[in-house]
């Protein structure tokens, strides 16, 4: 048992760990930031996983190519993941009819040409959410009825030519109406920021409409374009609705091809659709604006798949003019936090190469022809092409030429504003968002209905499902290290109590994990003692965490915990270098990664690397975070059994809260940790749940009452739910909260007594 008198003798014994480099270590000669080199080296691997995905990919894809029939049968497991990455789950509200928008002041009907009425029109789509746009109704029966969806910055009325901005070629949902079409144009969220915060509470932000959206909707298991997506089959439905219906098509330009392309590969009632101005390979969807992130969406899905959702119905892309976008709106006064991202014309070659990928899918299904290219402009022309529009009509069985195109119509409304519309549409979307995440406790409740907390052998028995479900589905389940270890070391510091030696362990072919590892004095030759690792946080270093000469939050807490005798190790965290790390969080969603895919094998290797050394008690190895080392401190040992317990400093709270709530300045929503959201982790974890797959090892938490992370209502609200776990399977001695009168810093206290009572079974 450790005692306080054992600091002393550790100064006075003789050093087990003699030399410049740790025994049964290799010399390490590499210079420079050994930090930023170690993000790079991830940022690499991952960039290699989004590259290898196209054709990994394919294991994820049993085709039956005997019968249309047989293909639908055999895709349908794809569709309906992808229906699930894309956020489209909530069940839709009941559709008959479209109602018209008319006040005492304006009738529905804005506009009138002698081929078709313009009116304007809502429906149903979830309980306190409506489409909203316009229906153009032509004089005759319709030949087909029409989804024609804008880009984002584009006006419905600017799709008919009611407004400026679209030129009259690119007006194709004017152009269908005046071929007999049926036509509805909904409103798609822009990219402005007018509205993205909360002046409530005075936290605005620069970031899109969309992203703003994105974000809280993410966390929640929905999405933007999950949203949009089943707007547009609420449209499906009430065109679908009565027997013997005209055939049912989509066209979509920029934002507006995104939907229509995953709305044709969702539902099969849409017999043909026109993406223009989108189509192309999708490895870099990670340059693009954040709210085009879909979890898993490279793992399973380029283009080309999804196109394949679609077979054998009709699918035209058209090369066009894309939408550019250099960036978010401009960070200014009271307005940041936007993640980057741009948008450019798809360039004709990728263009190209993912048609010819979609294309060898048809035509294995023998429906080639139902699959064309139409190049407008030589693919930087217009949206609407001719070619484009005839492809489509001839696709729903009118076999004809384009009718000569009219005068666009006129709006007949005063005082009309678009912007009235959008922000309706914008707060509707907000508002079930919140719901969604008010319901969200009961989901998990839902979830975790199946384990059994009869006993901790049960509970045990039972979890590991949804451990399996938050590594698989949440954080994202990396190939596991693959290379020897190859550990290198040098002396770095030498201390009166300690020895502390740089790490550098290989994991994957060139990447690496690397850590500081503090060595005390004194350490006996057959002496095995307990290891206490120690997670920095945001743009930390390991050095932060074990030099006694450096000022912060950290406190040296690695050092004084080397001079009461606990071998320390402290690993150098991932989150550095501001956007270096985040790009790595963008590009590995896609592939159904995130960056805690990749700190956990690094943890794996580590722990595995910690447990051969001779002077290492492998059973005995804790873990001890703050901030976002607290963040690691809830998954990782969640994961990994090899942490013997788990201290989470100055991050446990009200995590789902913390990350879509609209309502408190304490939330993500307003800040610039882009990349914090994680898929539906609202619906499956949040922080109680992550510690009870830490249980029944012992769980604490560090909480400073000033700390500005969260209120101490949230933290305490949310470790009751552990506690009380903990409480039933009978181990409630095994888990504690610490209140301190401070910040967001280390405190060492109850901490350090809880390590010295379950690692040392004494005190300090």
């Amino acid at each position: 048992m450790y005692t306080s008198t054992f600091g002393l003798w550790f100064l006075a014994a003789a050093v087990s760990a003699e030399g410049d480099t740790l025994p049964g270590t290799d010399h390490l000669t590499m210079e420079g930031d050994l930090a930023a080199k170690m993000v790079a080296s991830m940022d690499e691997y991952v960039a290699q996983a989004v590259e290898d995905s196209v054709k990994s990919r394919q294991q994820l894809w049993d085709r039956d190519y005997r019968s249309h029939e047989a293909y639908a049968t055999s895709v349908a497991p794809n569709r309906e993941r992808f229906r699930n990455y894309i956020g489209c789950v909530d069940e839709r509200t009941p559709i008959d009819a479209l109602h018209y928008i008319a006040t005492t002041a304006q009738t529905a009907e804005i506009a009138k040409t002698e081929d078709y009425t313009v009116s304007a029109v809502r429906w149903p789509v979830f309980d306190g959410v409506d489409g909203e746009g316009l229906l153009l109704e032509p004089e005759r029966e319709p030949v087909a009825q029409i989804v024609a969806l804008p880009d984002a910055d584009w006006t419905p009325e600017m799709l008919v030519g009611l407004a400026d901005g679209v030129s009259q070629e690119a007006q194709f949902a004017r152009r269908l109406a005046e071929q007999g079409c049926r036509v509805v144009v909904p409103t798609l969220i822009d990219r402005d920021d007018r509205w993205s915060g909360n002046p409530k509470i005075g936290r605005m932000t620069n970031q899109t409409h969309r992203e703003f959206i994105y974000r809280m909707a993410f966390e929640l298991g929905r999405h933007i374009i999950g949203y949009e997506v089943q707007k547009i089959i609420a449209l499906v439905d009430w065109m679908s609705g009565k027997e013997n219906h005209p055939p049912i098509g989509a066209m979509g330009y920029g934002e507006g091809a995104l939907i229509v392309l995953y709305s044709a590969a969702v539902d099969t009632r849409i017999d043909a659709a026109v993406v223009s101005g989108y189509f192309q390979s999708r490895e870099e969807v990670w340059k693009e604006p954040i709210y085009r992130n879909v979890w898993a969406l490279l793992h399973e899905f380029g283009d080309a798949e999804i196109a394949s959702l679609i077979a054998p119905r009709t699918l035209i892309v058209e090369a066009s003019q894309g939408v550019e976008i250099d960036a978010p709106p401009p960070v200014r006064d009271g307005r940041s936090g936007a993640a980057p991202g741009s948008l450019t014309t798809p360039p004709l070659e990728s263009v190209k190469a993912e048609f010819d990928r979609a294309q060898a899918l048809y035509e294995q299904l023998g429906v080639g022809q139902n699959l064309s290219l139409v190049e407008s402009g030589n693919g930087v022309g217009s949206p609407g092409s001719d070619a484009a529009l005839v492809g489509l009509l001839n696709a729903l069985g009118q076999d004809q030429s384009l009718v000569p195109s009219g005068t666009p119509p006129q709006d007949k409304r005063t005082g009309f504003s678009s912007e009235t519309r959008l922000h309706r549409q914008f707060h509707q979307l907000i508002g079930f968002t919140q719901d969604a995440m008010r319901q969200a406790a009961s989901r998990r409740e839902a979830l975790w209905s199946q384990s059994d907390r009869s006993s901790i052998e049960r509970w045990q028995e039972t979890c590991q499902h949804y451990r399996d479900h938050l590594w698989d589905e949440v954080i994202g389940r990396c190939p596991p290290p693959s290379v020897p270890t190859n550990p290198r070391t040098r002396l770095a510091y030498d201390e009166p109590g300690f020895k502390g030696y740089e790490v550098v362990l290989d994991v994957w072919e060139d990447t690496f994990a690397y850590g500081i590892l503090l060595v005390p004095k004194g350490i006996g030759p057959d002496e095995r003692r307990p290891v206490v690792v120690c997670q920095h946080g945001l743009e930390g270093r390991s050095q932060d965490v074990v030099d006694p000469r450096i000022e912060s939050p950290y406190n040296a807490y690695g050092a004084d915990l080397a001079n009461q005798g606990f071998v320390v190790y402290a690993p150098q965290n991932a989150y550095i270098g501001q956007d270096a790390f985040r790009v790595i969080q963008r590009k590995a969603n896609p592939v159904k990664w995130s960056l805690f895919s990749l700190i956990t094998r690094q943890h794996e290797r580590t722990l595995a690397w910690l447990g051969e050394q001779p002077f290492v008690d492998a059973e005995r190895i804790g873990f001890y975070g703050l901030s976002y080392g607290g963040k690691t401190a809830m998954r990782v040992p969640a994961l990994l059994d090899g942490y013997a317990l788990s201290i989470c400093s100055a991050d446990f709270n009200e995590w789902i809260v913390k990350n879509a709530t609209y309502d408190s300045r304490y939330s993500y929503m307003f800040t610039g940790e882009y990349e914090m959201p994680e898929f539906n982790l609202g619906n499956t974890f949040n922080y109680a749940e992550m510690a009870w797959l830490i249980a029944p090892r012992p769980f604490m938490v560090e909480r400073g009452h000033h700390d500005g992370v969260a209120p101490d209502e949230w933290v305490a609200y949310e470790y009751a739910i552990v506690r009380h776990l903990y409480a039933n399977l009978g181990i409630s001695d095994r888990t504690e909260i610490e209140f301190f009168n401070s910040g967001h810093e280390i405190n060492g206290e109850g901490t350090f007594e809880f390590l010295h009572r379950h690692l040392t079974g004494g005190s300090s």
